[in-house]
């Protein structure tokens, strides 16, 4: 097979389990290497507390640079009890959204799908979330998280009052819409737009402008709206009815975590977050699982790289156009959980638990079966 151009990955193992569930995707990287003719030029550096520790602060300048020049990163999670005693603006969390606002990386896409083999790991009834495939879009750079003024102010009285406010432009509304919208078309045509209209004028402007913008140039997606608290019982009553959710900054970041038990675990589920083609014609991306570090369970070889390696896959559709591989490793993944394999957090009665290094394995010779 004919070497393709080496692929510029920058890689942020960052804290906790990060690091461990990151050397199983390096295992996937050499296999698509050495049997697909793969290239990756690949550069690694300190996020979070790991680089709290080595540069005192959560993310230097050069590593926002780094992500700049890349094709793609793939970070890994962030996160250390041990840097709670530091500031706000040094806590190691503070990584992840400079670089979403640094490289404006806007939409974050958070799949919610249930593989056949872990319907019974979902706490819900199983013919409530089997075939259940669900895509989040979450606005990421706006919202209650960024928004103006903000902090902690010292009242006359020596009472303290915390400060943080809800803002979206049209613009900003736009453009995530219309993530969710060229999504839905690839998918089953249906974008549902949540926010707190009846409550929050930022959530009538969202409202507004979703629907204008459907009416201009998406009528072929069916619209539906829906109140973010409705949402959340709608995902617990019945997910399957959803297919493209859109949403603000705060509300996708609650909804998504809650889809992620739908599907039995944290550690099953990648994310995306993409921002606006340059003028080089680059998109910027990041690529992250979303659960946390976990450092109750680092270093102990027992967390699940199932999500990381989602996320490189989802990595090689959305950045390198790698849709053959990336439906390789999905299938891979499928087929090791029909086998029976689990990690800790997805056992259930009668499979086999293993660790984070023999998953990883297992994924690699399922793809070795593939290329047969």
């Amino acid at each position: 097979m004919t070497a393709q151009p080496a692929k510029k990955l920058l890689v942020l193992p960052g804290d906790g389990i990060g690091p461990e569930v990151m050397r199983e995707v390096g295992r996937i990287i050499t296999w698509l290497e050495e049997k697909r003719g793969l290239s990756f030029e690949i550069t690694e550096d300190l996020v979070g507390g790991a680089s709290l520790a080595e540069y005192g602060e959560p993310i230097r300048d050069e590593v926002i640079e780094k992500a700049r020049a890349a094709d793609a990163v793939l970070f890994g999670s962030v996160g250390d009890p041990r840097w709670n005693h530091v500031g706000f603006e040094k806590r190691p969390e503070l990584a992840i959204l400079k670089l979403r606002q640094e490289l404006a990386l806007f939409a974050n896409l958070r799949p919610a799908k249930v593989f056949d083999a872990l319907v019974d790991a979902s706490t819900l009834k199983p013919d409530v979330v089997r075939g259940l495939d669900i895509m989040i879009v979450r606005e990421t750079v706006g919202g209650i998280y960024f928004g103006n003024p903000r902090g902690i102010e010292t009242l006359p009285d020596g009472s303290k009052r915390g400060i943080n406010t809800e803002v979206y432009t049209t613009s900003e509304i736009e453009r995530v819409a219309r993530v969710a919208f060229d999504l839905a078309r690839k998918r089953s045509g249906r974008v549902c737009s949540v926010e707190k209209c009846n409550v929050m004028e930022s959530g009538l402007l969202w409202k507004e402008v979703v629907t204008d913008l459907h009416a201009r140039e998406y009528q072929d997606v069916e619209l539906s709206h829906m109140l973010a608290d409705n949402c959340a019982m709608q995902l617990v009553r019945n997910p399957r009815q959803f297919d493209v959710i859109v949403t603000g900054n705060l509300f996708g970041d609650l909804l998504s975590d809650l889809a992620s038990m739908l599907t039995g675990s944290l550690g099953m589920l990648p994310s995306a977050t993409l921002g606006a083609p340059g003028a080089n014609g680059k998109t910027p991306a990041l690529y992250e699982p979303i659960h946390g570090s976990a450092p109750d369970i680092a270093g102990q070889g027992i967390a699940n790289p199932i999500a990381q390696i989602l996320s490189f896959a989802m990595l090689l559709r959305y950045s390198f156009d790698l849709q053959e591989e990336g439906q390789l490793i999905e299938d891979a993944v499928s087929n090791v959980l029909a086998s029976g394999l689990r990690t800790a957090d997805i056992m259930s009665e009668g499979m086999a638990r293993v660790g984070t290094s023999v998953m990883g394995e297992a994924i690699v010779r399922e793809l070795d079966k593939f290329q047969k």
